[in-house]
């Protein structure tokens, strides 16, 4: 597995409400995606981006990043060997990603995601 990009999630309780300070204050005026409960905005400049989120659609636990990665069954397999606690399985989401959540040793909720092709 490679990591290709991580990603911070940040919890709000309304995407609509915080997204100007983001995009206007910020400078994060590309708007990648918006699917309601998630949404992400990037610097058209540098490419530095947050996602905002004000809860998961599928998982029990909120991820404090999304980790992108090459190959999300090799990722998934690998944290399964090392006894890493998945707290979302490997799941092929309906918005077109494959991911599961994992806790870090330190507490942390990582998303681990793969877009499909």
């Amino acid at each position: 597995m490679r990591v290709e990009r991580i990603t911070t999630n940040l919890s709000v309780e309304n995407i609509a409400e915080a997204k100007s300070f983001y995009t206007d204050f910020l400078g994060l005026a590309v708007e990648e995606f918006d699917l309601g409960w998630v949404a992400r905005f990037t610097s058209p400049e540098t490419g530095a981006h947050v996602q905002l989120v004000t809860r998961d659609a599928t998982s029990p636990v909120e991820s404090a990043m999304s980790t992108h990665v090459d190959d999300v069954d090799a990722a998934y397999e690998e944290a399964v060997r090392r006894g890493h606690d998945i707290v979302h399985p490997l799941t092929t989401e309906e918005w077109g990603v494959r991911r599961f959540l994992v806790r870090a040793p330190d507490g942390n909720v990582v998303n681990v995601v793969m877009h499909r092709a």
